[in-house]
C-alpha cells in the first residue's frame, strides 16, 4: 500500500500548468528521489503536496487526502517540509529557527531538539548564532532541522545539495539515512544532482515539463544507456 499517493496531479500558477497528469507512489519507509532539470517541477510537485498550489487530482498521505487542505492541515498529518529556499529567518538564532517548526509538536521539542542535534552536532555548537552568517552548507542543516521539530512521519527535501560542496552534501546524505534508519522516517527529495539521487534512493522519478518522463530504481535508470547519458553524466 502506498503511503504518499499522488495520482493524476495537475497544478497551476494562475493560468499556467506546471504539472501534467502526473503519478507517484511513495511507500513507508522508502527514501525517493525526484529527478529533473530546472523547471521541470520538481519543487512545484511538493509545493502540491503541501497544499501550496492550486491543483486538481488527488494526493493521499496514510490514507488522508491533502489536496482540499492547507499546509497546516499536511504538516499536522506529519508532513514535514524543508524547502530548497529555505525559508529561514536570518537575524535569528539558529535555536530560534528550530523553534520557529516546534509550533506543532510542543510536547515534543526536547526529543526533537535532541535528534536534531545528533544528526547535525554543529547545530548545538553554534545554536546561538544567526542563520545569515552561516555557510549554505549549515543553513541546509538548519532547514531540516527545523522540519524535524514538526515531528514528520514524511520529510520532504528541495534540491538538498544545491552550491554545497561535495563534503557536505556527503553529510547530508547521510543525515537523511539516518532519518529513515534511526528515526523511521520515510524521505522524498527532489534533485538536479541525479548521482546524488542514485546513491542515496532506492527509487527514482524522472521529470520533464511536469510530466514523469521515466520512473524505476537507482540499479534500472543508471543501466539506461540513454538516461544515463541525459541524466547521470555517463555514457
Amino acid at each position: 500500500m502506498s503511503y504518499l499517493k499522488i495520482e493524476n496531479l495537475n497544478a497551476f500558477y494562475g493560468k499556467a500548468q506546471a504539472l501534467s497528469n502526473l503519478s507517484v507512489s511513495v511507500g513507508q519507509g522508502e527514501i525517493i528521489a525526484i529527478v529533473g532539470a530546472n523547471g521541470a517541477g520538481k519543487s512545484t510537485l511538493l509545493d502540491a503536496v503541501m497544499g501550496m498550489v492550486r491543483t486538481t487530482g488527488s494526493v493521499e498521505f496514510d490514507g488522508a487526502e491533502l489536496k482540499r487542505h492547507n499546509t497546516a492541515f499536511a504538516v499536522k498529518q506529519g508532513i514535514g517540509y524543508a524547502p530548497e529556499r529555505f525559508n529561514l529567518f536570518p537575524y535569528m538564532s539558529v535555536r530560534d529557527n528550530l523553534m520557529v517548526g516546534a509550533y506543532t509538536a510542543r510536547d515534543e521539542i526536547e526529543k526533537n531538539l535532541e535528534q536534531v542535534y545528533s544528526l547535525f552536532p554543529r547545530l548545538a555548537e553554534r545554536e546561538e548564532q544567526e542563520t545569515a552568517t552561516q555557510s549554505g552548507g549549515e543553513r541546509q542543516m538548519v532547514s531540516l532541522g527545523r522540519a524535524l521539530m514538526t515531528s514528520p512521519r514524511l520529510l520532504l527535501v528541495d534540491e538538498p545539495t544545491i552550491g554545497l560542496a561535495p563534503k557536505v552534501c556527503l553529510e547530508i546524505a547521510d543525515a537523511l539515512r539516518r532519518m529513515r534508519d534511526d528515526f523511521g522516517l520515510t524521505v522524498v527529495i527532489t534533485e538536479q544532482n541525479a548521482n546524488f539521487a542514485l546513491t542515496l534512493a532506492e527509487r527514482l522519478y524522472v521529470l520533464e515539463a511536469g510530466r514523469v518522463q521515466t520512473h524505476g530504481t537507482a540499479a534500472e535508470l543508471s543501466q539506461d544507456d540513454r538516461l544515463s547519458a541525459a541524466y547521470f553524466g555517463t555514457h
